[in-house]
Parts: structure tokens; sequence; C-alpha cells
């Protein structure tokens, strides 16, 4: 294995701290500290109930409408934790305390859904991006009532560690042959099976577009198709934009525009996260990941501002900006997409500052041709408290990508937009009867957050899981 890549198998013991069972563990260890979690309302009542010593030491702290607070005992151990917030039941209320507690174990007192809720924020709260510099911070650990728990709980922290891991990584050690070991170690792992069409073999097999983009980079650009399931089953494949550097190509980006782009394959880490997770819940589908991986790089043999390109659905598109790559390499993979007739298709892609500007970096937008899904994945959003918004594929503006010397431009004519013209040059290439939708996401935090520090960021993934398991269940 090449030890520059990502092992996939270590983000359950790097950033889960999720353990259990209770009663198991404390045979072997002390017992673990209990944690209430409350609302302001929840702890007044509470409180009152408490031995004059817990109510005197905690209206001492003053967190009776937010913070956190140790209980000793009269020898000066720790008895309990109280942790108060409006978020209570949020997924992501204890996001920031796993950062706040000293180290040690702790079990939530609450119902199942409470539990399972802070393990996930709890797990990612405690992420730490250390493969170049290591944190000697022990973080306190979380010990859950039941196996079950634990193991859906580091399932989803997981898939999730997985993505911001592979956005996180600088460019040097996540090209387009790192992608191929992370999903050929996925391949061992869950019993999938992986295929790469490498370099002048895309032009070979007419993936056109995507050795176009990837040609002027000393990494070859490649296909990664990844199968898993079984062959009868409903099959869902999924798409992920994987410009492992984006210069801009001879369209230069700025050096502030250029600084981040090692996340330029976030779309490419979202699927394979999400792969991820539909595999450890093993739905009863059949799963196809098609990432086409390349480096936008200059050089004497980069394409050009107003080259033509026949992709391999037969459209010939003019290159009007360089630096609109995504939507190249994209479209050869989603012609590729339909050829098994999947009943959808589900593409991510951190392809336009246009979709930041119209929602900020914390909502992805997403676009679809069909309503039921849409919605499904909406709601789904709202209930994993991982919101998405439906964008509008508005036909009109499809006159914006007119060439005069192709069937489109890969750019508009106008600047107005952008997510929405961008979206409609990648519906070209959709068959209409495939349901099929486009997340446009950041895949970086730009603040710290609860459960969510600055760096790569899963958006959507959880939406999406959520809507496939409300469809195809065991």
């Amino acid at each position: 294995m090449n030890t520059s890549s990502l092992n996939t198998a270590e983000h359950a013991v790097k950033s889960a701290l999720i353990i259990g069972p209770v009663d198991g563990m404390a045979s072997a260890h002390s017992a673990p500290i209990p944690l209430h979690i409350f609302t302001p309302n929840a702890f007044e009542s509470w409180l009152k109930s408490q031995p004059q010593f817990t109510q005197t030491w905690l209206n001492h702290h003053q967190i009776d409408k937010q913070g956190h607070c140790l209980i000793p005992n009269s020898e000066g151990n720790i008895t309990q934790a109280v942790f108060v917030t409006e978020q209570a039941d949020s997924f992501w209320a204890c996001g920031e305390l796993v950062n706040q507690l000293p180290s040690g174990q702790y079990a939530i007192q609450g119902n199942p859904e409470q539990i399972e809720k802070a393990a996930f924020s709890w797990g990612l709260g405690g992420y730490r991006f250390e493969r170049y510099k290591q944190s000697n911070k022990s973080l306190p650990q979380l010990m859950v009532p039941n196996d079950e728990i634990a193991a859906k709980a580091n399932r989803f922290i997981r898939a999730t560690s997985l993505t911001r891991d592979l956005i996180n990584t600088p460019a040097g050690d996540m090209m387009p042959q790192h992608l191929n070991d992370t999903l050929s170690q996925m391949a061992d792992e869950f019993g999938g099976q992986l295929t790469q069409i490498v370099g002048d073999e895309l032009l070979e097999q007419n993936y056109p577009t995507i050795h176009m983009v990837g040609r002027a980079s000393v990494h070859a650009p490649q296909l990664l198709d990844f199968t898993w399931g079984d062959i009868n089953a409903p099959q869902i494949t999924l798409v992920g934009k994987g410009v492992c550097f984006d210069s801009g190509g001879l369209d230069l980006k700025p050096g502030a525009g250029m600084r981040l782009m090692k996340k330029d394959m976030g779309g490419a880490a979202h699927v394979i996260g999400l792969a991820q997770l539909i595999m450890a819940h093993q739905l009863p589908i059949r799963l196809r990941v098609l990432v086409p991986a390349v480096e936008n790089a200059v050089s004497a043999n980069a394409f050009r501002p107003g080259d033509v390109i026949t992709t391999r659905h037969g459209i010939s598109v003019e290159i009007d900006n360089t630096d609109a790559e995504g939507r190249l390499v994209l479209c050869d993979a989603l012609s590729e997409a339909n050829h098994d007739k999947p009943e959808m298709i589900i593409d991510f892609a951190t392809l336009t500052g246009a979709m930041r500007v119209a929602l900020g970096t914390e909502l992805p937008g997403f676009f679809s041709n069909n309503d039921a899904l849409a919605q499904g994945i909406t709601q789904s959003g709202l209930e994993m408290e991982d919101p998405v918004w439906r964008m509008p594929l508005h036909q009109a503006y499809k006159d914006l990508l007119n060439s005069d010397v192709a069937d489109l431009s890969n750019c508009a004519t106008s600047p107005f937009g952008g997510a929405i013209t961008a979206a409609l040059y990648l519906q070209d290439f959709v068959d209409k009867e495939i349901h099929w939708a486009h997340f446009d996401v950041m895949a970086w935090n730009n603040r710290k957050l609860p459960g969510r520090p600055v760096g790569g960021e899963a958006f959507g993934i959880r939406a999406v899981f959520a809507y496939l398991q409300s469809q195809y269940k065991k």
C-alpha cells in the first residue's frame, strides 16, 4: 500500500471516542462519571431535587442558562457532570463539550435517542486532523448503554471523519492515485470491486474531457469506478468531482483563490464518505461510485480557452474558461453513469462560487429533475440536522450556455445565476428518465462550530443517506 494513502480503517479509532456498553466497561474500570444534559427549564426542575451541597455548588457556578460544571464529593473526586444548553436534543449538542471536559470516562443520563445524538457530536467534536501535526491532549471518552448505539454513532463519525480527512490532506498527498488507494482499501474492507482507467486509456475508452482537464499534470488523470452489492438490487450511482488541485489552468487563479484548492476534490470525498455509510449499514442496493480524478495544472499541453472538445455524450463543448473544469470532468462521468440505467444518479461537487454567494458556505444547494427525490432529501436533511436547499433548474437560462462554434460553452455569458447555469450544463449529460440530484457544496468550514472545526467538512451526506435508507430497507 502506498504510505501516502489514507487508511480508511483508522477513522473509527482516531476520531470515534464512543465506547460501550457501560455495564461491561464498569467491571474493568472505575465507574464512568454520570453526565446530565439539560435544557434550562429541565435543569431548574432537576436542581430542586438535589442535595443542598449540589444546589449550592451549581448555583455558585451559574450554569442555569448555558454551560457545564463538574460536581465533586467531599474528597474532591468528581461524582457528576452537568451540561445546560438550549439545544439539548440537537445532533450537535456535545460537539464542543468533548473539548471542555477533562479526560476520563463519562456516561450520558438520558433516553436512547438523546444518547445517540450526543454520541454523534461527541465523536465529531473530538475529530483531529493529525497526519502532520499531532496533539498530546487526551480527550474524554463517552460510554453508551449498548453496542448498538456505539456502532451506529461510530459509523456516522467514521464516514464524516474520512470525508474530512480526504479534504484536509494537501494536494501533494492527495492526487488521483491516492483517491484510487482509498477506494481500493474500501473495496478490500467491504467486498467491492474497483477498476481504473488511467492516462491515455481515457482517450481509448472515450472519456475525452477527463483526459483533457488532467493531461497537463504529472499525475495521470483517472476515472475510478467502484461497485458494491447485489447486482440484482436497485442501483444507485454516485458521482464525485475529483479535481485534486485546481490551479485554474491557463486561466490561472490568483493566489488567494488558489490557497484552498486542495479541497476541490471535495465532491469525491463526499461520495466516498457516503459510500462508506451505505456499505457499513448494508443497504440492500447495488452501489456504483464514479470519481473522475485529475489535477488541473499548467503545462505546455494544457487545454486552452477557445478549444473545442467532443464529450463522451457526443455533445461538443467550447472552452470559454479553463477554470470551469469541474463540469468538464463530471460530464463524461455522468454520461457513463447513464449506461446501466440506475434508479438515480447523485453527484457532489465543489462547483461554483455562485452557490456560496447565494446560500453561504454552510448550507449546500442542490438541483434535481425529480420533485419526489428533492422533497425526500430535503426532509431527511431536516430530520438529521444536515440541512440542504433545493435550487431551480431554470431552463430559460440555458441559452446563456450557447456557443457559436459548438453545441455548448462550458461557461455562461453572464456571471449571474452561475450555480444554475452550471447545473443546466450538467443536466444535458443525464438521461431524462433517470432521477438525478446535483449537490454544489463548499466542503469546508470557514468558522468553528460545535462538532465542526475549521477545515474539510461533509455537507449533505447524512441527508442523502437517510433518504436512501428510508427508500431501501432490508
